[in-house]
């Protein structure tokens, strides 16, 4: 296989793991009786998955998890990728664990107070920007059969590569819903040119972030939405109240201090805003909500708070771990 089809499947695997169906699609070659693909990709035996009320954590790689889950299980997706991917390497998380930034921007230490890491989003190449659409077209290709009919995906970006991963995920064969904006005010953005912020005083080379996406797709329904909803439970959001539909701007805050410290992830989502978020996304209040990139559980433990069943899947030890001792208290939190 050439390195051009390696580099395709980004380079998570060499290349007899995966069978080339198509130019740009793949699958894990793997046997074909259901049972052994299933031990192939379950987790190992010391890494019995963590359980907290109606939530499941999984210690794993998503596209394992995926592939190995059974089809039409999954009644809605919620959650908030490595964006860039690079990020979240190895070597990149070490020099972030380290506070050696890498490819990670930690802002300067203001008021007494050391701010949270960000991403550096600009940084990435063509390349980079490639594999990132691949990720995710492959990663949704994965995940349509294992959603019902009807099933919400609602996939968190940011304004600078929102078209990427939305391009991406609209050509798996996921229907395009529109966008969920959460109003927020970050650090990204509003920056005079460097090295010339006094003769450009007046110039701001990003506009100053005020916004966040969250792309909402959809697996096809069976029929009319009607049908599908009694079926499956799935086809639509769930109103706040009888007389309010869902909408699609949520006012945000900062995630606050006392949630980043019982969860110190560099991307961590307030619960003010996810318990919104989450309890939308089951139209009947009915079904699993997963996280295939749980981070530190947040997303669970907004499932939990607002009494859905939620399954979340995290690779990084130090995450997956975080998420064990975040679940609980994180949910219990009066928001």
């Amino acid at each position: 296989m050439p390195e051009s089809s390696i580099r395709s499947y980004l380079r998570l695997n060499t290349p007899e793991t995966f069978v080339r169906e198509r130019r740009g699609v793949y699958r894990l070659k793997v046997d074909h009786d259901s049972s052994l693909q299933r031990t192939m990709f379950r987790s190992p035996p010391w890494q019995e998955p963590f359980k907290f009320g109606s939530a499941t954590l999984f210690h794993s790689e998503c596209l394992d998890w995926l592939d190995a889950r059974d089809d039409q299980s999954i009644h809605a997706i919620v959650t908030d990728p490595p964006y860039g991917l690079q990020e979240y390497t190895a070597k990149e998380q070490t020099k972030l664990r380290n506070r050696k930034g890498g490819i990670w921007r930690i802002p300067p230490a203001f008021d007494g107070h050391v701010r949270s890491p960000l991403p550096r989003f600009t940084t990435l190449t063509d390349e980079q920007k490639l594999y990132l659409r691949e990720f995710f077209y492959i990663w949704s290709r994965l995940l349509i059969p294992k959603l019902v009919p009807g099933a919400n995906v609602v996939v968190a970006s940011n304004p600078l590569l929102s078209h990427i991963v939305a391009g991406a995920i609209a050509d798996s064969g996921l229907e395009r819903r529109g966008d969920i904006v959460r109003l927020v005010m970050t650090m990204r953005g509003g920056d005079r040119p460097k090295a010339a912020h006094d003769e450009f005083k007046d110039v701001s080379v990003l506009p100053r972030s005020m916004w966040e996406p969250w792309l909402i797709f959809r697996r096809p329904v069976e029929g009319r939405v009607q049908d599908n909803l009694r079926k499956w439970k799935t086809g639509g959001f769930r109103r706040p109240t009888g007389l309010k539909p869902f909408g699609d701007v949520i006012q945000s805050s900062p995630t606050r201090k006392n949630e980043k410290a019982i969860a110190p992830h560099p991307s961590l989502k307030p619960q003010s805003f996810l318990r919104r978020l989450v309890r939308g996304v089951l139209p009947l209040g009915e079904g699993i909500v997963v996280d295939p990139f749980a981070g530190a559980g947040s997303t669970l433990a907004a499932a939990e708070a607002v009494g859905y069943e939620s399954i979340g899947i995290e690779k990084d030890s130090l995450y997956f771990n975080m998420a064990k001792e975040a679940l609980q208290p994180l949910a219990e939190l009066e928001v």
